[in-house]
Parts: structure tokens; C-alpha cells; sequence
């Protein structure tokens, strides 16, 4: 093996160089340099971010062809890193409270190992690599999720977790074997796509692409396939709960667009084009009907994540690059829109520790600022205009639309009525805000500095993509450039 193959791995390299940095220093240095850990691993996190950013944008393949690294892998990996710099922001407060404090390392370490994973999906373009950085994304965020030590709904949370994924992961393998006998022993994206197009399809195709679409569904939070994600983001702390709701969906939405296009893209109108149809609908619609009923905050939050899951993947329908482009920047607005939201919940629960919707009532009397901000996020996720997630619902429908496909334009007409019932719960939130009567049961209070930037960058974002649409433009242009059409 040539080992200067791993010249093609630059952000992988940055993140493991960042996580043996965090690692060593967590362990040899004393309580002085513990204290100093968290604005370290965020000003270094920083600069890795700006360094992917600024990576020349090559296309190869490395290691045998198992390995990608274009302009489209390198947006996407930029793309997640400003959100999880936007989470270590928001929970600085939260990992040097005293529960806390003493662990904080392992919290950032867990969180490289589980980016690095993604960074692995992304690029793969053989399923052994795929598999390796699911489980490296999966497993770590158990331990995440129960970070809360002395905590029952946090232990609870977990154990859904962990059985879950390895129920989905032990579904996806089982497909995966299916695949891999269909295809003459190859895993290779490229293999697989010559031997389904051979010949007809047969009913083991059609189980085994059913059986990944499950598989890949955990992560993404499709309906039928959910049912972990309220529990979990309830009983995570809300700095986990943020990192699950956007980052791990991004990695994996991407990933699926690949895989299935790619491996399976000749079998789209023939086969999974209908499974997508019918799982896109349902986790559309259940997610926005079951938001409605909940007065948890977090909760609220996972069934919001749900539909928007099921918004993304409409991008996956068009097999374009003009869907990959509009997917990713609705990724980008989702990470800047949701994390919003959940700066605010992190900011009131550290202070009150209050989670409830009806906390929030008359919350303008005594936090002007967290108001301001709740609001536009919320007008964001729901699609109101002018703000970056109305761009995001137009830019994606009509990546959609761009087809003849009288059954693409039904899809995009149901998505349509379903962004009316998103937007009567998004504005329950600004109704108890703004107008609900009654005493304000937060009382005014100053959040974290780190928490104000995290605000502060997530606000800019909904505004500022908004406003301009150069960002869609690279997403657009980075996906022509992806090696798949």
C-alpha cells in the first residue's frame, strides 16, 4: 500500500490529530490544564473547521476506490463541523458544571470519534468503509447520550438507544449480505450498480434494499423507524440531544444519497422510488401530527426533527445534482435553525431547569433577547419568508419539480400541506412567547457568554442565508462536481 493514499484523508487526519491532542492533554496534564480543556478543544476545533473550509477541492479515489475525497465530501464535512463547533459553543456551560466537570474529556472525545465516523460515510464508496463509520458514529453516541450519570431518564435513554441501533445495524448487515451475494461477492458501490443492471430485478433485491432502507432509516429518523427518538432526546442532555438532531442526520442523509444513487440508482423508478415515496409521506406527516401534542421541549424538538428528516430526504428523489446541491443546503439551514432553538432551551435549562412549553409563556417580558431568537428560528424551520428556511423548502421542491414526474409533483403537493400543519405548531412556541397571558415564569437572567455566540452565529446564519444565496450557489456547485453523474 501506498501510504501516501492518506494525503486524500485530510479531514479525517485533522480530526484524529485533534482527538489525540484532547486525548493526551485530558490525561497528563493536571487540574489546571483540565480547566483549560474546554476553550482549547473549541478554539482548535475552530481552526480545523476553517482549515476544511479551505482545503482544495480534489476528486479521487483512494484505496482501491474505497475512499472518495471530492469538493462535494469536503462541503458536506465542512458543513457538519460548523454545527458541532456551534455545539461545543452551547455546552461549554454545561460540561464545567460539577456533574460534569470531571469528565469532560471523554464528552469531547466521544464527540471526534463519532464525527470521524460520519467523515467515514461520507466518503465511502465501498460498504466495509460505510459499516466501519456507521458504528464508529453509532456506538460512541450511547455513551454520549448517557452521559448524565445520576440521571434515570438519561440511563433509559441509552439502553433505547443501543438496542436500537444494534437492531437496525444487524437489519442493515442482513441486507448488505443480500447485496452482496446479488452482486457476485463485490461491496463496491460501482460493482454493485453493474450487476443490478444486468437483469431483472428479483424478489432478494427487492428484501435486501428494503432491509438498508430500514437501516439507514435509524439514523435518519424515518417513520416507521423512529420510535427511539423521543425518549432519547428527552432523556440526553440537551447538548447531546442538539449534536443527534442535526449532525448525525446530515452524515447520514448524505450518505444515503450516495449509496443509493450510486450502488442502486438503476432500480430507482423500478423499485425503492416507491419505498422512498410512501416512507417520505408517513415520516412527513407523522412527525408534524405528533408534534402537535407535546409540551416537552425536547420532545417537541425530536418529532420537529422527524418531519424535517423526511423534508430532507426529498432531495434524494431527484437522483440530480441540483437535489444533492439543494439537500445539503437545507442541511446547512437546518444545522443553523435547530441549533438555534436548542441554544435557547440549553441557556434556560441551565439556568431554571425548566423543559416545558408552557415554561416559556410571557418569556419576552424578561429575556427580550432569547425571545428574538426562539422566534426566528422558529419562522425558519417552519418556512416563512424571508428567513433561510423558506429559501431552503422552495430551493428543494423545486429540485423535485424539476422533473416530469407526475408522482414527484404529489409528493412535493403532500410535503406542501404538511408545511401548513409544521407551521401551526412552530407558532404554539411563539404564541406562548409573545402572546399567552400570565406572569413570565423565567425569570430575566444572563446566559453563558459561549451560549450568546452559539445564539449569535445561528441568528446570522438564518438571516444571512436568507439574504444571499452564494452558499447555495457552492452547494450546487460542489455536488456537479461529485462523481456520481
Amino acid at each position: 500500500m501506498d501510504y501516501s493514499q492518506f494525503g486524500a484523508m485530510v479531514p479525517e487526519l485533522i480530526i484524529l490529530g485533534l482527538f489525540f491532542i484532547v486525548f493526551l492533554w485530558d490525561t497528563f496534564t493536571g487540574d489546571g490544564g483540565k480547566r483549560a480543556l474546554t476553550p482549547l478543544t473549541t478554539v482548535l476545533f475552530g481552526l480545523a473547521t476553517v482549515a476544511i473550509w479551505l482545503i482544495p477541492s480534489g476528486s479521487e479515489t483512494v484505496f482501491g476506490g474505497m475512499y472518495a475525497s471530492d469538493a462535494a465530501c469536503k462541503a458536506m464535512k465542512a458543513i457538519l463541523n460548523v454545527g458541532v463547533f456551534i455545539v461545543l459553543l452551547q455546552s461549554a456551560k454545561w460540561v464545567e458544571s460539577d456533574e460534569v466537570a470531571i469528565r469532560k474529556g471523554e464528552f469531547y472525545e466521544l464527540l471526534l470519534v463519532t464525527l470521524f465516523g460520519m467523515y467515514l460515510m461520507i466518503s465511502a464508496r465501498h460498504f466495509l468503509i460505510f459499516i466501519i463509520g456507521l458504528e464508529s458514529a453509532s456506538l460512541p453516541l450511547a455513551a454520549m447520550v448517557a452521559f448524565n450519570k445520576r440521571h434515570y431518564e438519561s440511563h433509559e435513554a441509552a439502553v433505547k438507544y443501543i438496542l436500537t441501533a444494534v437492531f437496525s445495524s444487524a437489519i442493515l448487515l442482513m441486507g448488505l449480505s443480500f447485496v452482496y451475494a446479488f452482486s457476485g461477492g463485490s461491496l463496491y458501490f460501482n460493482d454493485i450498480r453493474a450487476a443490478v443492471s444486468e437483469g431483472p430485478a428479483s424478489g432478494l433485491l427487492i428484501c435486501a434494499l428494503a432491509f438498508m432502507i430500514a437501516g439507514i432509516g435509524f439514523k435518519l429518523s424515518l417513520v416507521p423507524f423512529h420510535l427511539w427518538t423521543a425518549d432519547v432526546y428527552q432523556g440526553a442532555p440537551t447538548a447531546i440531544t442538539a449534536y443527534l438532531s442535526v449532525i448525525s442526520k446530515g452524515a447520514a442523509a448524505f450518505a444515503f444519497f450516495v449509496i443509493f444513487v450510486q450502488a442502486f440508482g438503476t432500480l430507482y423508478s423500478g423499485i425503492w422510488e416507491w419505498m422512498m415515496y410512501a416512507v417520505i409521506i408517513v415520516t412527513i406527516t407523522v412527525g408534524n401530527l405528533f408534534a402537535i401534542r407535546q409540551k416537552n421541549m425536547k420532545r417537541f424538538m425530536a418529532f420537529s426533527s422527524i418531519s424535517q428528516a423526511g423534508y430532507i430526504m426529498l432531495g434524494v428523489m431527484t437522483e440530480s445534482a441540483l437535489g444533492l446541491g439543494s439537500m445539503m443546503f437545507y442541511i446547512f439551514v437546518y444545522v443553523v435553525s435547530n441549533l438555534a432553538v436548542f441554544s435557547v432551551i440549553s441557556a434556560i435549562e441551565n439556568k431554571t431547569g425548566k423543559l416545558g412549553m408552557d415554561d416559556y409563556d410571557g418569556l419576552h417580558k424578561t429575556n427580550p433577547w432569547l425571545s428574538f431568537a426562539m422566534t426566528l428560528a422558529m419562522f425558519s424551520l417552519a418556512g416563512i419568508p424571508p428567513f433561510a428556511g423558506f429559501f431552503s423548502k422552495i430551493l428543494i421542491f423545486t429540485s423535485v419539480t424539476a422533473s416530469d414526474s407526475m408522482a414527484l409533483y404529489m409528493l412535493v403537493l403532500i410535503a406542501l400541506i404538511n408545511t401548513i400543519i409544521s407551521l401551526y405548531y412552530y407558532l404554539l412556541v411563539v404564541k406562548a412567547i409573545w402572546i399567552n397571558p400570565g406572569e413570565a415564569k423565567v425569570e430575566s437572567f444572563r446566559s453563558a457568554c459561549s451560549e450568546r455566540v452559539a445564539l449569535w452565529l445561528c441568528v446570522a446564519g438564518i438571516i444571512f442565508f436568507g439574504l444571499v444565496p452564494c452558499i447555495y450557489q457552492f452547494c450546487v456547485d460542489s455536488a456537479v462536481r461529485l462523481q456520481l453523474f
